[in-house]
């Protein structure tokens, strides 16, 4: 008897693979590759052409070994920016992300002049609140506070989260690396200059304008964090675009810095898997998602990039159709098997970009990996789920299929 077709009823399916713990110079592709074989024997289902082979950053770079020491931070921001006077502005509240870098920095100055951006943070990390600010009378837009000031119409700020009042934790941790420290809080970059004119500007995503209104005001010398730990110093790891971008805390004293030349990875992990399966699987080295906590504001977007590195299926955006509009309008008199049918026949025969198609508003037309990083950040996590590897199944599907 012929057996009917059956219709598949499950989409995207998002499963964290187990991998042994990472060491510098373990074959990665190797170790990736297996896992995933052995994953998908294990809990018997098979790989599938299109499926998504995701590999944190954080792996690739312990494979490298791309790390660097607090004194080589301290030995490249001297010899960039002199040593003497720094403004060190605008960066992220981060025990994990910045505080070791800002012990390399400070060890690289006799003073930092340390401007924070207020109420928060670029990536959304609140110093204080928006209702604190208006019952303030402040005018973050215009006004530079003194450490003084902030604290007489603040006081004692804690994160929400970390329970840590960065502000002091900064000041305290720079002053143990024996620089001299002023704090000032102000939202527009040339605040610092009178103060500084060589200065350090920690923000990620903004850091080309706040670079460019800064050597427009008259900036002596203006490094941005990707400036820094560029190249190797003393023999140290280096990324030769992100420089401590996307950096992570390593011990006390080391920091693990964002991968770089990982497109040959995602490559080989590619061609061992069609070797071993047939299946011609797309792989990308992911960072940060791009999502936003709803109670603590904060974005996930501490890394410069979501994937530094990506095989040629996951370039470009989704082109989709959105099912409840089809429904609503132009099959709004159907129901049953026919709407099924009409809604299929519409996704087969869709062609070239949907963009300005009222079918097509709210499909989020972002960039394939900030959508697919933004998944398997959140799968993977960030602490002892163990599983630093992603395979995502079935996210080129739709309807039709």
């Amino acid at each position: 008897m012929q057996m009917e077709n059956k219709e598949r009823l499950v989409g995207t399916v998002s499963r964290g693979i187990r991998l042994p713990i990472i060491r510098q110079g373990d074959n990665l592709a190797d170790i990736v590759t297996d896992s995933v074989l052995k994953a998908a024997e294990s809990e018997g289902f098979a790989l599938r052409d299109r499926d998504v082979i995701a590999v944190t950053e954080s792996i690739v770079a312990r494979s490298q070994g791309n790390y660097c020491t607090v004194d080589d931070i301290a030995a490249d921001v001297k010899a960039k920016l002199g040593g003497e006077t720094i403004g060190v502005i605008f960066p992220i509240l981060s025990r994990n992300r910045f505080a070791i870098c800002l012990r390399g920095i400070a060890k690289g100055a006799k003073k930092i002049v340390l401007m924070l951006s207020y109420p928060s943070d670029e990536v959304g990390n609140h110093l204080v609140s928006w209702d604190q600010i208006d019952e303030s009378g402040v005018n973050p837009f215009s006004d530079v506070l003194t450490l003084e000031k902030y604290r007489e119409l603040f006081g004692a700020t804690v994160h929400e989260f970390t329970g840590v009042d960065y502000v002091d934790y900064y000041k305290k941790l720079m002053e143990s690396c024996g620089a001299e420290v002023e704090v000032i809080f102000a939202n527009h970059p040339e605040a610092i200059l009178k103060y500084a004119d060589n200065v350090l500007n920690c923000d990620i995503h903004t850091r080309a304008r706040t670079k460019r209104i800064l050597k427009k005001a008259g900036a002596k010398v203006v490094c941005s964090l990707d400036d820094i730990m560029t190249a190797p110093v003393n023999g140290s790891g280096f990324n030769e675009n992100y420089g401590l971008l996307g950096s992570n805390k390593s011990t006390e004293e080391k920091i693990k810095l964002f991968p770089h030349k990982c497109q040959p990875l995602v490559e080989e992990i590619q061609e061992r898997v069609l070797k071993a399966t047939g299946k011609h699987v797309e792989v990308m080295v992911y960072g940060d998602g791009a999502f936003k906590d709803p109670q603590g504001k904060i974005w996930e977007l501490a890394d410069p990039v979501v994937s530094p590195a990506f095989t040629d299926g996951l370039v470009g955006t989704p082109n989709e159709l959105k099912l409840k509009y089809l429904a609503d309008n132009d099959f709004a008199s159907l129901s049953g098997e026919e709407l099924k049918k009409a809604i299929t026949e519409s996704i087969v025969k869709k062609s070239g970009s949907l963009v300005g198609n009222m079918a097509s508003q709210g499909t989020t037309p972002r960039q394939l990996t900030d959508l697919i990083g933004s998944l398997c950040d959140l799968t993977s996590g960030s602490g002892d789920k163990g599983t630093p590897v992603v395979l995502v199944q079935g996210y080129f599907d739709n309807y039709s299929n």
